[in-house]
């Protein structure tokens, strides 16, 4: 069997472009995967990238419940939150292809494609409280990370591939790692736990190849002389990759420069490419993740 190719989307923080849809159906992966945070709420956007003639996962981020998910917020609200909910909206849009707390079964490929939190805005404290016990029944870490992980124990499939907004705890606490804090007093693990802890226990019975996220940004604000470092292989042999670009389209000579990360897995291999494309499809810039186990 062919490596199964996997475009991946990182923070688009609105910006997508009809340049963007084109260059996905030009390179036709077989799965695309959208890490969240699409814009604040926004729905037009949301429901364009749902309509792609693709095949796809999607897990919302915290910028995507930017006002629902916190009170005050809402005073800063673009539209008009007691006539409309753009959150909701937007989970209506998406369907299926939403799977926070969910699942997509490939039987095909032996992969099972499952959500974790979603929009979660990382960090080892539960935030906000009402809007997980309303929306997804959850009341804690414990409680997420067991529903994460009944999830994925249930797959038909061998191979669980998890996709989320925010990464898991403990792929480092330096602010260079790839969910490391890198504002206010930098250092930290700003992973989610519940996410790890759910990981964790997949992995006792399943064959997890590759975790994928967004949300930690690899321009880091604390420094500019160097990325965060975007992706990590634990002992189990796990990969995990932070996809987040953010800007995920730079201005360069009289063009633009457009961020995927394609992935490709073979059986439990997986290699990954940093890409930037020019809007007629011309390939610029392509950096190979080393993709090595990390030292004891």
């Amino acid at each position: 069997m062919p490596p199964l190719r996997l475009a991946i989307v990182g923070d688009i923080h609105d910006q997508w472009t009809l340049a963007d849809q084109q260059l996905l159906l030009q390179l036709q992966p077989d799965l695309t995967l959208f890490v969240g945070d699409f814009g604040n709420e926004s729905l037009a956007l949301v429901q364009a990238i749902a309509a792609i003639p693709l095949r796809k996962a999607v897990i919302l981020g915290n910028h995507d419940a930017w006002y629902t998910a916190t009170r005050w917020r809402r005073s800063q609200c673009p539209y008009d939150w007691m006539r409309e909910n753009r959150f909701e909206q937007q989970l209506e849009a998406l369907g299926g292809l939403h799977i926070g707390y969910g699942r997509l079964d490939f039987p095909e490929w032996n992969l099972s494609v499952v959500g974790g939190r979603p929009c979660s805005a990382g960090g080892s404290q539960w935030q906000h409280r009402r809007f997980y016990r309303h929306y997804y029944q959850v009341g804690s870490f414990p409680e997420s990370a067991q529903r994460i992980a009944d999830c994925a124990i249930a797959s038909p499939c061998d191979r669980v591939l998890f996709l989320a907004h925010c990464g898991p705890s403990g792929l480092g606490d330096q602010p260079e790692d790839p969910c490391g804090k890198d504002w206010s007093r930098p250092g930290g693990d700003f992973g989610d736990p519940d996410l790890a802890m759910a990981i964790a226990q997949v992995q006792a019975q399943k064959v997890v190849p590759l975790v994928c996220f967004g949300h930690m940004h690899h321009r880091l604000r604390h420094r500019r002389d160097r990325p965060r470092r975007s992706w990590h292989r634990d002992t189990a042999g796990t990969v995990y990759l932070n996809a987040a670009a953010s800007p995920r389209i730079l201005k360069a000579q009289q063009t633009t420069l457009h961020h995927l990360l394609w992935v490709e897995l073979s059986d439990s291999l997986v290699t990954a490419q940093q890409t930037w494309w020019t809007p007629a499809g011309v390939l610029v810039q392509s950096e190979e993740l080393p993709l090595v186990p990390q030292p004891a």
